[in-house]
């Protein structure tokens, strides 16, 4: 193992989640480790911090579950299938000589222990981890405070935990925090807008419109959704924001206006419309309100824009050589290019956030309808989901490590949200109960 450099550091972090401080040490590496060699790691365990009970089963192993999860979902760590060993921090705080000494022992490359409770009305939770690299004992720390003591909150401290785990080894944010918005069908057949974290907790509804909410995606900034809805029996583009509930009117529902996507600066906004009989991509500037048609071709349908992450290109869907395929163009909808020759169905392109790769919805023999991945040079090509061709894959949305995607299917028998490795591993079901579960998009990062 690599010798890992990292200072000791404690922040805070209030209700809200905003930093208080602004006297906080960095925290840094001096090396980058492989994104493909998972790094052991045993999770020591969290004691409870009123009790200081060893055998405690309360917020403690709350705390070890939540993270241990976490951890695994990285695809960056491998959780040691060890035993809980809780050690209460010291006034040392992370340096306490019994934690450390067992840290040392363990002979694991990275230990994390800790502990959780209550102080002054507020949740505290203080998180430790440990590498001791080729030569001498190294630790790094973090605290945090929050109110209103509730379950959301812990979990929140522990995502936050995992994500600094993951920047210390990687150099890249994590994703514990993130969110998913979809779209989930009630029994009376109305859908609406849900929002859920990234690992399935505490789904939310957040539209009530009277007939259905369809195919959200994420502003920049993660505070808005932008989403298709229906009225007059015509379908409109509709701006939300998700804290304080307040809801405009993009696209005004003369016709068909569907698969809305925000660009990465957050001034535009590519979208289909049949506007002038078939379904073409505008684009809509969202200060001036100019809008811009980028397509005409004489195609039944140009559909689902996607953006690169720099906004110079959009991918997009289109069946103007008779079978629906994806296809490429500027910003401006000049240099239009064919991506995909490969199979009779190509649709629902999602461009990766670093760039590499676009994830979309294939038909492939013997498998039916399934998620693959190609370079936007057309060069690489991948199948990353498999199973029965009666099993539905669809709507693909990347994580913005651009390591993780998430998507609905059918396998099973209904829909329901999953979540994936890019490489297809790590197959694990976001959405439980319910009719009908699909349309996922990952939110950006936490601020």
């Amino acid at each position: 193992m690599k010798k890992t450099t990292v200072l000791l550091v404690f922040f805070f972090i209030q209700p809200f989640f905003a930093d208080a401080g602004a006297n906080e040490a960095d925290v840094f590496l001096e090396t980058r480790r492989s994104e493909f060699q998972k790094i052991p790691i045993w999770i020591m365990g969290f004691a409870d911090g009123e009790t200081r009970q060893q055998d405690d089963a309360g917020i403690g192993e709350q705390v070890n579950a939540i993270l241990k999860a976490d951890l695994r979902r990285t695809q960056v760590f491998e959780v040691l299938d060890r035993s809980t060993e809780i050690f209460p921090l010291s006034k040392s705080g992370c340096r306490g000589k019994a934690s450390m000494a067992k840290a040392k022992e363990s002979t694991a490359p990275v230990v994390t222990w800790g502990r959780v409770g209550r102080k002054d009305g507020k949740l505290l939770m203080e998180a430790c981890a440990y590498d001791g690299g080729e030569t001498d004992l190294i630790a790094v720390g973090k605290r945090y405070t929050g109110a209103p003591i509730t379950v959301r909150l812990l979990r929140s401290m522990v995502h936050r935990w995992a994500d600094e785990l993951v920047s210390h080894y990687t150099g890249d944010p994590g994703i514990a925090r993130t969110k998913i918005i979809y779209v989930s069908e009630d029994k009376a057949g109305r859908r609406d807008l849900f929002v859920m974290d990234y690992d399935g907790f505490g789904p939310k509804r957040v539209t009530s419109d009277p007939k259905l909410s369809l195919m959200p995606n994420w502003s920049p900034d993660r505070r808005s959704v932008v989403y298709t809805t229906y009225r007059h029996n015509n379908q409109e583009i509709v701006w939300l924001e998700l804290g304080k509930g307040n809801r405009r009117i993009l696209v005004s529902p003369k016709t068909l206006n569907i698969t809305p996507a925000v660009s990465p600066n957050g001034r535009l906004l590519a979208y289909a419309s049949a506007s002038k009989g078939n379904s073409d991509i505008f684009i809509l500037n969202l200060s001036t309100k100019k809008r811009e048609q980028l397509t005409s071709h004489r195609s039944r349908a140009d559909l689902s824009p996607t953006w690169s992450p720099d906004g110079r290109e959009l991918a997009f869907t289109s069946d103007r050589k008779g079978r629906p395929q994806i296809y490429i163009m500027r910003a401006d909808g000049s240099n239009v290019r064919r991506l995909t020759r490969e199979g009779s169905y190509n649709a629902a392109p999602a461009w990766s956030p670093r760039g590499d790769w676009i994830a979309y919805v294939c038909r492939r023999p013997g498998y039916g309808l399934k998620l693959c991945r190609i370079s936007p040079d057309g060069k690489r090509n991948v199948q990353m989901t498999k199973g029965p061709p009666k099993e539905i894959d669809d709507s693909p949305s990347w994580a913005p490590d651009g390591r993780h995607l998430v998507f609905s299917s059918t396998r099973g028998g209904r829909s329901h949200i999953y979540m994936i490795y890019f490489d297809g591993t790590g197959l694990e079901r976001l959405t439980e109960g319910g009719i009908h579960h699909s349309s996922p998009a990952w939110s950006p990062l936490s601020e």
